[in-house]
């Protein structure tokens, strides 16, 4: 097989190029018009959250989430270390301080973990929850969802709301993803918490090329979001700005490509479910390795699929294998709190996290991928291990 096969690329093959000629002929191309307003309605309306903001990037959510809940520099946030580092820089952007916590098996923010790091290394003094050893108010928790997984949300959201914490859902790899069972039957990835945004960068299940989307059932979170993404503006005949706002409002052209992209998502989810499922009939019967799970209480979305390697050793060589068959992978993210910004940063019994960063390969997920792909993907890494156990 000759062909590239790239990790994870979009499919625009719907209505993109009819919508956003219809944006270019109105002249609408820029922060305002109607295809905003209406993606933000529809995604509103799958997800059946109480309203939706769309904004530049899913960074600029997670920020907008933020200064909502008015962290500041002397504030520290609780975030997971394995995660992509754009869920934690926002922290920095507000001079507060982030406290890494490490994963479970779902990949997602451990709640045995982060309940005893509340126990053990948090006192409530006056309403506030404070670190001893940061004398720093956590100001809130940012739950990742990773690969289309989610995290236990019933058991942080019971030790947030215990502790009185806000919840910032980063659902950024989760669009489309609900339980199927449990307390928060029905309830996608994103409108648990008290802030959900999503992503939809170029490599997303679903992509405005860049672009995110903020979403809350509270009417007044929306509002301040909405009000804080474009420039704060109190008057906006007079130009009169009563605080600090920010240039983060998507453009009508991007919304144009994300109204097209929403119309598929379940198209999208059905072929990343066959696809998974296709990888892992064939290669969870290999000794050495398997394709991991997800949650057995959610409708995930199938956004990457996890190539878990027995051998830390053999990591690397699968990568540069497939990579000399034309095949794309990467590794899981390098743990955010060994970054060098982050190395100083506090950290909680980081355990789990550092055995899946030294195992874990990412193996093609595009939506694109036809059943012949998926084939000779799962032949070449058959060979590989064969090659290794042999």
């Amino acid at each position: 097989m000759s062909k590239f096969i790239p990790l994870s690329v979009p499919n625009i093959r719907g209505n993109e190029i009819k919508y956003v000629t219809e944006t270019l002929e109105s002249e609408w191309v820029s922060t305002g018009g109607a295809m905003i307003e209406k993606f933000e309605k529809n995604m509103a309306e799958y997800v059946h959250s109480k309203g939706a903001v769309a904004c530049q990037s899913g960074t600029a959510g997670l920020h907008l989430a933020l200064r909502y809940l008015g962290v500041n520099e002397n504030d520290a946030v609780i975030v997971p270390t394995l995660t992509f580092i754009a869920a934690v820089n926002p922290v920095k952007y507000e001079h507060a301080e982030p406290v890494f916590m490490d994963c479970d098996d779902s990949l997602c923010m451990d709640p045995i973990k982060l309940r005893k790091y509340l126990e053990t290394e948090c006192y409530c003094e006056n309403g506030k929850v404070m670190d001893r050893e940061l004398n720093r108010q956590i100001k809130a928790i940012v739950v990742v969802h990773v690969f289309g997984n989610m995290a236990d949300m019933e058991s942080i959201m019971e030790i947030a709301d215990e502790y009185h914490l806000p919840v910032i859902e980063d659902a950024t790899e989760s669009i489309g993803t609900y339980y199927i069972d449990g307390k928060y039957k029905g309830m996608y990835a994103g409108t648990i918490g008290t802030i959900g945004v999503y992503s939809f960068n170029g490599n997303k299940i679903m992509t405005t090329g860049g672009g995110g989307m903020v979403i809350s059932q509270s009417s007044e979170i929306l509002e301040k979001v909405k009000y804080l993404s474009t420039q704060a503006k109190d008057d906006t005949v007079n130009f009169i700005h009563n605080e600090i706002g920010f240039n983060y409002r998507m453009t009508n052209l991007q919304a144009a490509v994300g109204l097209a992209q929403l119309e598929r998502l379940e198209e999208f989810i059905e072929t990343k479910k066959r696809n998974y499922w296709h990888y892992k009939n064939e290669l969870d019967s290999i000794d050495g390795i398997q394709i991991l799970d997800f949650r057995k209480d959610i409708r995930s979305n199938y956004w990457f699929y996890s190539l878990m390697l027995s051998n830390p050793k053999d990591k690397q060589k699968i990568i540069d294998g497939l990579m000399k068959n034309s095949i794309q992978s990467r590794p899981i993210w390098g743990l955010i709190s060994k970054q060098l910004p982050y190395v100083n940063s506090k950290t909680y019994d980081i355990e789990k996290a550092e055995y899946y960063f030294d195992r874990i390969v990412n193996i093609p997920c595009s939506t694109n991928l036809c059943d012949e792909d998926v084939t000779y993907v799962i032949d070449v890494i058959k060979r590989l291990v064969g090659g290794f156990n042999g």
